[in-house]
């Protein structure tokens, strides 16, 4: 486009040129010659006006030719180099001529190129063809065109190339074809090379299909054979405790699931205490009731909880559960209600609480008792209106949680205490569920251990299947302080230290406590109880013992009988 402009420049400026030059002939032609030395002059300056636009003309000319001339050159400079091989044929496939990039292509001098067919590089007879071909369909339909032949280089290398043709007229002269030939052999190389990658990958998947095939049904077999042995072994073994007594345990047959008489979703046991539990289970679970849960530590007040929220209508929303006495006193209120992004110093990013989290769903609040009294009145109106707002945020949010609380403290004694509201505990106790120790279900205690042993084995990798009369024994008489968490514990540690198939707790047998150390240690604990007691209301009344707000008063002892328990217990105001 540029050198068709630049010739068009020059061709105009030429004739403006020779017009003028005509123009300027015939008005000097057709004048008379100046008869006054007026008109003399005036033929003087129109002469000279004439001959400075005539240098004008002439110097536009000059700029046209410079232009065109460096058009020429910027047009043969990228002929040249370009990345591609040009070629123009004429209609009987002769190349007229080729660039560098062409030429280098074939790898023969440009200028033995000229004249010479094309075919002579073309590799093979079919590739002659398809060129044949290609041209002929080029000149008759003038469109763009593509074609792919193999060519022979001067070295004799087969190049790969992709062929793109147009025809083009010249008026009043034959026509030719400006066509592309990009090397494509790099691309055919790799895509043969995939091709054969891909070949050998299907006959690897193919291969290992067949083995994995052969080895599964090899393992299925021996699966078969396994179980076939294992039911003779067990008809053995049956046999033999049938005629002999010589084993001193029950057996604990392996199982992934207890008996569903002797289970409540994860609740193992069947005793009289665990029944009454189970039934008010049932009761409260598809109601959305606020549950309370009441009970020593680790009596399995957490199964409970998730139990009532699997046999609700909630069963498939969220169970959060959040641990009281793990929350950070100063993150406590932002973890359980969210907070905004700057509602304090180190808060980057904006944080969903506990109760949004669980919205639809039901939340478990373990450990009730530790909650602070602030954060006991953002509860209480959560359970009365349903809203709340985060940290740092003006919105209220509307929450539906259904709420199960659980706590091992004694609440009526801390309302006395003024450590929780007792608004709330009216709002929480609505349906309360008493959690029994486990040394009033020891029935359950087979069960469990049954219940551990299976879970251990299979966490473990041990094959335990039987446990000791002795043994079995010992835990029944046990008094588990700790409850149902202890004995797991218990038990985890047997099954890691047992060798063989008998479950072996000799290295627990040193640490139980008997009746009366149990005995003496809860005699401690009440000392220790009414200690606390006795100072928490001194220094509620700012150790005043007498009078009518005096300590005596509160507790209901006479002041002597006060300043002697005092003495007993070493209280001295600081």
């Amino acid at each position: 486009m540029g050198i068709c402009k630049d010739k068009g420049l020059l061709t105009a400026a030429t004739t403006l040129h020779l017009h003028a030059e005509e123009r300027l002939g015939t008005e000097i032609a057709e004048r008379h010659p100046p008869r006054t030395t007026e008109a003399a002059q005036r033929f003087v300056h129109e002469s000279g006006v004439r001959q400075v636009e005539l240098e004008i003309q002439n110097e536009d000319l000059r700029q046209a030719q410079m232009k065109l001339e460096l058009s020429q050159n910027r047009y043969a400079e990228l002929y040249d180099f370009a990345p591609v091989g040009y070629f123009t044929f004429d209609t009987h496939g002769v190349i007229q001529e080729a660039n560098l990039t062409g030429a280098q292509l074939l790898g023969i001098d440009r200028r033995l190129l000229a004249n010479t067919p094309f075919t002579t590089f073309i590799a093979d007879a079919d590739g002659r063809d398809i060129f044949s071909n290609h041209l002929v369909l080029v000149l008759q339909r003038q469109v763009m065109l593509r074609c792919e032949i193999r060519l022979t280089g001067n070295d004799g290398t087969v190049i790969n190339g992709q062929l793109q043709s147009v025809a083009v007229t010249i008026e009043n002269k034959d026509a030719y074809i400006l066509t592309s030939i990009i090397d494509t052999t790099v691309r055919k190389q790799l895509e043969e090379k995939l091709q054969k990658a891909r070949d050998d990958l299907e006959s690897i998947v193919h291969e290992r299909t067949r083995e994995l095939t052969s080895a599964n049904a090899q393992l299925t077999q021996e699966i078969e054979e396994r179980k076939s042995t294992e039911e003779l072994l067990q008809i053995a073994y049956a046999e033999i405790n049938r005629l002999k007594d010589r084993l001193q345990a029950e057996n604990v047959y392996l199982q992934t699931e207890v008996d569903q008489r002797y289970n409540f979703g994860e609740i193992v046991g069947q005793s009289t205490a665990l029944s009454r539990v189970f039934a008010q289970v049932k009761q409260v679970a598809p109601m959305n009731a606020t549950v309370l849960l009441l009970g020593e530590t680790g009596t399995g007040k957490g199964v409970v909880a998730r139990a009532i929220h699997s046999s609700s209508a909630r069963k498939g929303r969220a169970f959060i559960t959040v641990n009281c006495t793990t929350l950070p006193a100063t993150l406590a209120e932002s973890e359980l209600f969210g907070r905004e992004k700057g509602a304090f110093t180190g808060s980057d990013a904006r944080q969903i609480g506990r109760f949004e989290l669980a919205d639809g769903g039901t939340i478990f609040l373990d450990e009730i008792g530790e909650l602070s009294l602030e954060l006991q009145c953002k509860l209480l109106r959560i359970i009365q209106d349903g809203e709340f707002e985060r940290l740092g945020s003006p919105r209220t949010i509307k929450t539906d949680v259904r709420i199960i609380a659980a706590t091992n403290r004694n609440v009526e004694e801390q309302i006395r205490n003024g450590k929780f509201r007792e608004d709330l505990f009216y709002r929480l106790n609505v349906f309360p569920i008493t959690m029994p120790p486990l040394r009033q279900r020891k029935e359950d205690i087979p069960l469990l251990i049954n219940h551990f042993v299976a879970k251990f084995n299979k966490k473990i990798g041990k094959k335990i299947e039987s446990v000791p009369l002795d043994i079995l024994n010992t835990l029944q008489e046990y008094h588990w302080p700790g409850n149902v968490r202890e004995l797991e514990s218990v038990i985890e540690r047997a099954v890691i230290i047992s060798q063989g198939t008998s479950l072996q707790v000799l290295d627990r047998f040193d640490t139980f406590r008997t009746r009366e150390d149990l005995a003496e240690q809860e005699i401690k604990t009440l000392v220790e109880v009414e200690h606390d007691h006795i100072l928490q209301v001194l220094q509620k009344t700012c150790w005043r013992v007498e009078g009518e707000n005096g300590a005596a008063r509160f507790l209901g002892l006479n002041s002597s009988t006060l300043r002697a328990r005092m003495r007993k217990y070493k209280i001295v105001r600081q």
